[in-house]
């Protein structure tokens, strides 16, 4: 099953990058940009700063889709980041999107 799921966010992540610039306003929309911002560290990392660190990482997309479902801590300080009301789709979506960030 987790191996499944890694392959569908992988292959969302490929089907999504034409529409990975429409995602700010989802980002927008579930409330991500109250901790976190484009250009700049807010309570969490910018979004250039976690592209910048993944940048070539095939496994990002799945990677952070799965963090921002489910919440994380430890990787970017000691502030966790909680679970997200997102789908399986909008966490690619959103995945995606902060990984194209330049």
């Amino acid at each position: 099953m987790k191996a499944a799921y890694i392959a569908i966010m992988a292959a969302a992540g490929i089907v999504m990058t034409g529409q990975a610039q429409a995602d700010e306003a989802l980002a927008k929309a579930k409330n991500c940009m109250t901790c976190h911002a484009l250009d700049k560290k807010l309570v969490g990392p910018s979004y250039h700063d976690v592209a910048a660190k993944y940048k070539g990482d095939k496994g990002a997309a799945a990677m952070l889709a799965g963090k921002i479902k489910t919440g994380g801590k430890g990787t970017w300080g000691a502030i966790p980041m909680p679970p997200n009301k997102v789908t399986d789709e909008e966490a690619a979506k959103l995945a995606a999107w902060v990984l194209t960030t330049k």
